[in-house]
């Protein structure tokens, strides 16, 4: 449970095209410390009413990744960040290798622009998080690759090969809802910050 929650604060709070700071094993250990109390309480049998606020820092957030799921991330992504921008807005960065997506997908037709894509290129998502009574939804903004814009249905393709998974064996939709783990209802995201309240 505890790897699961980092990942999806990894990806609730999602990665810039700027490059992010040195990722310290320090900030690594303390968003470990904060994901295990929040499962924690996710698990008590009778959580206490008063609702508990945990802050986790846009630094805290890329050394996680940097240094906890860099091993667990799906073969093909590597160098993912974060950008918290304030008021909801995300954005997140990985460098993604284009082939696995294009020969998977079988993509030759001319129309088909992850066709034209090859090797392995950053990719840049940007959007709004909302979130509120236990669910959480992505508002798509703008994505590009190489810092080339491109549109919402091809950064779909990519975040639908790399997520997929038992539970989702056609990867997760940009659009789809998705409930929030441990009793957390909501995440606030705020300017190079996250408040997690449970």
């Amino acid at each position: 449970l505890s790897a699961g929650l980092g990942v999806l604060l990894a990806a609730s709070v999602a990665a810039s095209a700027d490059d992010p700071p040195a990722a310290s094993r320090r900030d690594a250990d303390l968003l470990k410390q904060k994901v295990a109390a929040i499962a924690r309480r996710g698990e008590e049998a009778q959580p206490s009413s008063k609702p508990l606020r945990t802050k986790v820092t846009e630094n805290e957030v890329n050394a996680y990744l940097t240094h906890e799921l860099a091993d667990t991330l799906p073969t093909g992504v590597v160098l993912p960040s974060v950008s918290i921008e304030g008021g909801g807005r995300v954005s997140g960065r990985a460098v993604v290798d284009l082939d696995r997506v294009r020969q998977e997908q079988k993509a030759s037709s001319i129309f088909n622009p992850i066709s034209y894509l090859k090797g392995r290129l950053a990719v840049v998502g940007t959007g709004s998080v909302r979130t509120g009574n236990g669910v959480a939804r992505f508002q798509f903004e703008s994505a590009s690759i190489a810092g080339v814009p491109i549109p919402k249905l091809l950064l779909q393709q990519i975040v639908a090969y790399y997520s997929r998974s038992e539970q989702y064996p056609s990867g997760i939709g940009l659009d789809d809802p998705f409930a929030l783990p441990a009793r957390i209802r909501e995440i606030q995201v705020e300017r190079g910050q996250a408040i997690v309240i449970q």
